[in-house]
């Protein structure tokens, strides 16, 4: 874990649970693409980084997820590195009470308030401001968060953040969080159609050919709104049909698990609603949601 693994001429990452992007800019100095869970991760970044004698000129964030942001402050205090990625996810890397507080939906309790879902906050600035490296492209990459994107290297190696999860990682959890399900869809098409040497997901092994997992993912989220049409045949509260996800698939809830899964569920509904499969309406103070089997105006 945390090992240096060199894919390209200039092109590295580090193994560790959030894969870690080193693109190195010469002999002696590198950027970043994310920075890990927590300060641990930062300070064996740093070690890294000094076993080969370079300087951290910047960090590109993907996105602000705790695990792919936790290593920015140890990194930006110590080595005063300056940190871009795109507005909406530099005001959660900024403050980053905004990503439990979104995942629950209110202020966020204690147990919530922790490592895996809030990082300490760091200074971001606009990634379109930034004077990146000669060749080093970033693209949008909707879906999981905001305003995720991918970093491709002029090595053409891709670095593709949470936009599809590995195998292992579908069969066990089944749900990976997303908050826009639309532009799910629209960034698995489009990274379908890139060319590169390797493409590198944040949580899945390198690929020379990311379709099949993009694939995988697909079928995966196509899976989870035909379950969710099914549970709905009858009418059902939120708090009901959440419960039946964490049952079809084997699921243990706990605080972290509710507040992910949760969200993302209720996300599935609103793509649902939008593309006219599903209704939603109020009866004695629930919000019930309806799968729409003939007239829409039925309940």
């Amino acid at each position: 874990m945390y090992e240096l693994i060199q894919v390209a001429e200039n092109t590295f990452y580090i193994n560790c649970p959030s894969k870690i992007g080193v693109y190195r800019v010469s002999n002696d100095a590198v950027w970043l693409i994310d920075s890990g869970n927590d300060k641990d991760a930062g300070r064996k970044i740093q070690k890294i980084l000094e076993q080969q004698g370079w300087t951290l000129k910047g960090i590109i964030n993907t996105h602000s997820n705790a695990d792919h942001i936790g290593g920015n402050t140890l990194l930006q205090t110590r080595l005063g590195c300056p940190i871009y990625s795109t507005p909406m996810e530099n005001a959660v890397i900024e403050n980053p009470i905004l990503e439990p507080s979104f995942l629950y939906g209110g202020y966020p309790f204690k147990k919530l308030r922790n490592k895996f879902l809030m990082a300490t906050p760091s200074k971001a600035h606009d990634i379109s401001l930034a004077n990146l490296p000669q060749g080093i492209e970033t693209f949008p990459l909707g879906g999981h968060f905001w305003q995720m994107i991918g970093v491709k290297t002029p090595d053409n190696v891709y670095f593709l953040a949470d936009c599809v999860f590995s195998e292992t990682i579908l069969e066990k959890y089944h749900i990976s969080f997303n908050y826009d399900v639309t532009a799910f869809f629209k960034t698995l098409d489009f990274i379908e159609t890139l060319e590169g040497t390797l493409f590198i997901p944040a949580h899945a092994e390198p690929t020379e050919d990311i379709r099949p997992l993009a694939e995988l993912n697909r079928n995966k989220a196509t899976e989870i709104l035909d379950e969710l049409l099914n549970i709905c045949l009858s009418p059902k509260f939120f708090e009901e049909i959440l419960h039946s996800i964490f049952e079809k698939y084997a699921l243990t809830m706990d605080y972290g698990q509710y507040v992910l899964v949760g969200s993302t569920i209720r996300s599935y509904l609103s793509y649902l609603y939008d593309t006219g499969k599903i209704q939603a309406y109020v009866e004695n103070n629930y919000l019930m949601w309806k799968t729409i089997t003939s007239n829409p105006s039925e309940k």
